[in-house]
């Protein structure tokens, strides 16, 4: 697995999450009891599964060993996509956090990414 891992963020969810001291996740990830993570090689697909054409969107980078045990890799819910996600039973401690980086659209409505990931 992946040094790091990635999840898409919103802006005021952020602002938030910076004034606690940790990310408690959206509405969706609160509903399903765990951070929703993705690797580099995922970070498409999801991003156009489940944030298609959202704006004000940030990139945040996870450290996969500072998460330590909360950090589990599974099935999506109902094998509705091959491989394992990464999922965090818990907050995000933002002392995890390698990076935090705008997630612009782009002129085809898609979502921009940094080089790094495929």
């Amino acid at each position: 697995m992946d040094n790091v891992i990635y999840t898409m963020v919103r802006a005021a969810d952020w602002r938030e999450a910076e004034r606690l001291g940790e990310y408690r996740g959206s509405a969706d990830d609160r509903r399903d009891g765990f951070l929703h993570f993705s690797a580099a090689a995922q970070l498409r697909a999801s991003a156009a599964k489940h944030r298609a054409g959202e704006a004000d969107l940030l990139l945040v980078t996870a450290d996969c060993v500072a998460l330590g045990t909360a950090l589990v890799w599974e099935p999506a819910a109902g094998g509705s996509r091959p491989g394992l996600f990464p999922h965090l039973y818990g907050a995000l401690p933002l002392a995890a956090v390698r990076d935090v980086a705008p997630l612009p659209l782009g002129a085809d409505g898609r979502h921009v990414f940094p080089p790094e990931i495929p």
